[in-house]
């Protein structure tokens, strides 16, 4: 069984290294000599003055070297970057900002302030390169509330992360908050031609959601976000200035479709669902695995979706009897903090799976493409059938940690955690199931 959760960790890796993320946006935006082809559109260079870039999420690096490449060599552009981490190698005419994730921090909001400042100067004569990806909600944040502190944001996105609202209702909480989201990036360049590329790490048809869609027009409205603080009781965890704002009624409604902001505005998804199943799947076929791929699971409880996820690997095997099965699944689980331990939803989906798999020829990895689970310095963790036995020999109780929200605690110490450090690449979680007869 070493061998089967093995498998499952090359599975994962070999997915990683196909998500290439400069390659991909030269496939999907190509340029011929000054004119630059997306998704149909056709763009003529020689019709702009001024070409700016706003790069905001956990792949921006990759994607600024991918439209550079597009670019070059003989196009300069200016610009803004926020990310979790430096740059490799600045490109010369960008500023960068080492932003926070999950939580903002004073570099998400100077990316902020500098990011409106470059787009007030933008016009009608200026082409604005959007590129999006996960995690862009954080590391990019001003409140509409002028009299919100950092702190204030940060306690905000705390209360949002641990509450166990699937993301898209966060980001309709954030949307009506912030003076960067929602639609309202490309109102602040209302009157430029705007291309938002994105890597998404959302549901499929909820893009919008992506960063909390600073350049797409909100399909959510300023009631949606009061109903969704009422049902996870919000409000007491929101700081008094938020508070007094909220009361005070002053929340006000995110551009919507019709908003001249989006006559010229232009959006394309270059990485998506497709883009993350189709290297697993080929991957586990390459290891000898029957496979199928499921997303029905997006956004389900934690112990929910291991149950469920665990009764299709078992119908699989037995459709194939026989044969090596494996099952790959996408997408965000709800695992709300319960206690004050080191983990997140990855980590703790598969501690979810530890007792269920106990004795079977099962391994189970659940690991965010990013390399980031939750709290912990880990992508995600491991287990197969015999991990119970191997806790309880290191008298670790799976049940406990799970109460106590540390699933990476347990991973680590029986060394199934998986660490990967950042990607720089941010699509969905990947959850593999792999089983043999």
């Amino acid at each position: 069984m070493a061998d089967l959760k093995q498998l499952a960790r090359h599975i994962f890796h070999e997915t990683l290294a196909a998500i290439d993320i400069p390659a991909t946006m030269q496939r999907k935006l190509q340029r011929k000599g000054a004119q630059l082809v997306c998704d149909g559109g056709v763009f003529d260079l020689r019709d702009f003055e001024k070409l700016r870039v706003v790069a905001i999420g956990k792949a921006a690096h990759s994607m600024v070297d991918g439209l550079s490449l597009v670019l070059a060599p003989f196009v300069r552009f200016e610009g803004v970057v926020s990310a979790p981490t430096p740059p490799h190698k600045p490109v010369p005419g960008l500023k960068y900002f080492v932003a926070g994730h999950p939580l903002p921090n004073e570099g998400s909001w100077r990316a902020a302030e500098t990011i409106l400042a470059l787009l007030k100067e933008c016009d009608r004569k200026t082409l604005v390169f959007f590129l999006l990806s996960g995690g862009g909600s954080a590391l990019v944040e001003l409140p509409l509330d002028s009299r919100q502190s950092l702190e204030d944001v940060r306690q905000i996105y705390q209360a949002l992360v641990t509450c166990g609202a699937p993301i898209d209702a966060m980001n309709t909480v954030r949307k009506h908050l912030s003076a960067v989201k929602g639609g309202r990036l490309a109102a602040a360049a209302r009157d430029a031609t705007k291309i938002t590329l994105a890597v998404s790490d959302v549901p499929a048809g909820k893009e919008s959601a992506l960063a909390s869609g600073p350049t797409s027009p909100d399909p959510t409205t300023v009631a949606d976000a009061k109903s969704i603080i009422a049902e996870y009781s919000l409000s007491g965890q929101f700081p008094k200035a938020l508070r007094r704002w909220l009361n005070e009624g002053k929340m006000p409604e995110t551009p919507k479709a019709n908003a001249p902001a989006f006559r010229n505005s232009h959006f394309s998804l270059l990485l998506g669902m497709d883009e993350l199943f189709h290297p697993a799947h080929r991957s586990a076929e390459r290891h000898g695995f029957i496979t199928c791929c499921d997303n029905s699971t997006d956004d389900w409880p934690v112990e929910k979706a291991a149950e469920s996820l665990l009764k299709q690997l078992e119908d699989f095997r037995q459709t194939h009897s026989g044969q090596r099965v494996a099952l790959i699944a996408d997408g965000e689980v709800s695992s709300p903090v319960t206690g004050n331990g080191i983990g997140g939803r990855n980590s703790a989906f598969v501690l979810a799976c530890v007792e269920k798999i106990s004795g079977k020829k099962i391994a189970v990895l659940s690991a965010g493409t990013d390399g980031i689970d939750g709290n912990s310095p880990a992508a995600g963790a491991m287990a197969d059938g015999e991990t119970l036995e191997r806790a309880r020999t290191a008298g670790l109780d799976p049940a406990d940690a799970f109460r106590r929200s540390d699933a990476f605690t347990f991973f680590s110490r029986i060394e199934d955690a998986i660490v990967t450090g950042p990607t720089g690449n941010n699509l969905r979680d990947l959850r593999i199931l792999l089983a043999e007869p």
